[in-house]
């Protein structure tokens, strides 16, 4: 019996100590309440992880209940509020500076002087000729050789020939200046003093003066048109472009770049477009804008005449609708010499040319194509392109191509 009351109480006493010991490891989960303290709180970097050897024998943390997580109290912040500042919106492009091109009268003086340099080499050569004591056969044939050298072409280069052995022989003995006088005046016969070589821009109606632009792609065309529109700018004329070339990617945008530059409008459509419906809206645009000129650019595709004949007649009737047309202006390429006149042709075959551009005149010595293009369609040479600058572009001028085509 003893022994059965011993052991209850052991059992108790067992019972008891076990109980104190959950309950003791219970009191020690509760954290006490932090005093609040002006010191701000650091919390130390992580330690990196031991491995190997060195790891450290995992053991188990005490872990808290939700409730018994305390979060910081976020202290008020005694900097200035930052002032987050817009972003300034995208600046909008600015729109070109309007040039003021050279007056017409001013850019003469110096293109004479560069013709004057690149062509005299004609001039020269039939000059040193023509001065040997004795003119025979030999002589006069290497005359015609240079002549036809220089793209004067075989009809005119036979009849200067001609004239110039019968004034030769009646004159006699020749001095340096008969022969230069004689040859000069020979040259203006050949070239010709009795054409008008204006470029028609009124109309004489209330509508504005029509000038379309032709030509084969890669003579300047699209250049030309823009340098033409700063000449007429220069002299005081409102100009609308139409960027009718509409095959060349970069012909609408480089006119319009043209343009912009002396303040003149360009009417485009999408690529690939109908030219004669681009022409008729930029006369439109003339009309209802009061503009002097409308200057249209066409395309200048030769695959085939059906084609090209079909398109630039389309062109011609649509803008007629409007009001007729003051100028075809022909560009050509002084450097492509006699294959310009294949072009000539078939462009005269298209549309009636009223006029001729040569560009390109400075860089070559065969001036004489001013001769056999005038020739071969039986209209003026009216402007002449005498460099890559903006206002390299200058009314042609008999007298001064002659003089320069002699020399001083």
């Amino acid at each position: 019996m003893e022994i059965v009351i011993l052991a209850v109480v052991i059992a108790v006493v067992v019972i008891g100590a076990l109980g104190g010991l959950v309950i003791g490891s219970r009191k020690k989960k509760q954290l006490p309440p932090q005093a609040p303290s002006s010191t701000p709180t650091i919390t130390a970097p992580p330690a990196e992880p031991k491995v190997g050897e060195e790891a450290e024998t995992a053991r188990d943390e005490p872990r808290r209940t939700i409730e018994e997580v305390e979060l910081p109290v976020a202290e008020p912040s005694m900097s200035a509020p930052v002032v987050v500042e817009e972003e300034p919106a995208a600046a909008e492009p600015a729109a070109p500076e309007i040039e003021t091109p050279e007056p017409t009268a001013g850019r003469l003086v110096r293109l004479r002087a560069r013709l004057s340099r690149s062509q005299n080499a004609l001039g020269k050569g039939l000059l040193t000729l023509l001065s040997r004591e004795h003119l025979d056969d030999d002589t006069w044939e290497e005359i015609e050789d240079t002549l036809l050298t220089a793209d004067v072409g075989v009809a005119p280069t036979q009849e200067l020939v001609e004239r110039l052995r019968e004034r030769v022989k009646v004159l006699g003995t020749r001095t340096p200046d008969e022969l230069r006088a004689l040859l000069r005046e020979e040259l203006l016969t050949l070239v010709g003093t009795d054409f008008d070589r204006a470029v028609k821009t009124e109309s004489g109606l209330e509508t504005p003066g029509i000038v379309m632009v032709v030509g084969v792609n890669g003579t300047g065309k699209t250049t030309t048109t823009g340098k033409l529109a700063r000449v007429l700018v220069a002299d005081g004329r409102s100009v609308v472009l139409g960027a009718a070339d509409t095959f060349r990617a970069a012909a609408a945008d480089q006119l319009q770049t043209w343009g912009e530059r002396v303040g003149a409008r360009t009417v485009r459509g999408p690529e690939g477009g109908d030219p004669a419906s681009i022409a008729f809206d930029a006369v439109k645009e003339g009309i209802a804008d009061g503009a002097d000129v409308v200057l249209i650019d066409t395309a200048g595709r030769l695959h085939t005449k059906t084609g090209l004949m079909d398109e630039l007649g389309k062109v011609k009737r649509v803008v007629e609708k409007h009001a007729p047309l003051d100028e075809v202006l022909l560009v050509l390429d002084a450097t492509t010499g006699q294959n310009g006149l294949v072009q000539a042709r078939v462009f005269a075959e298209v549309v009636d040319i009223t006029g001729i551009v040569l560009t390109k005149l400075d860089g070559t010595a065969k001036g004489g194509i001013v001769v056999a293009v005038q020739r071969e369609l039986g209209v003026p040479v009216k402007l002449v392109g005498l460099g890559e600058g903006a206002d390299d572009l200058a009314p042609f001028e008999p007298e001064a191509f002659v003089d320069a085509l002699i020399g001083d």
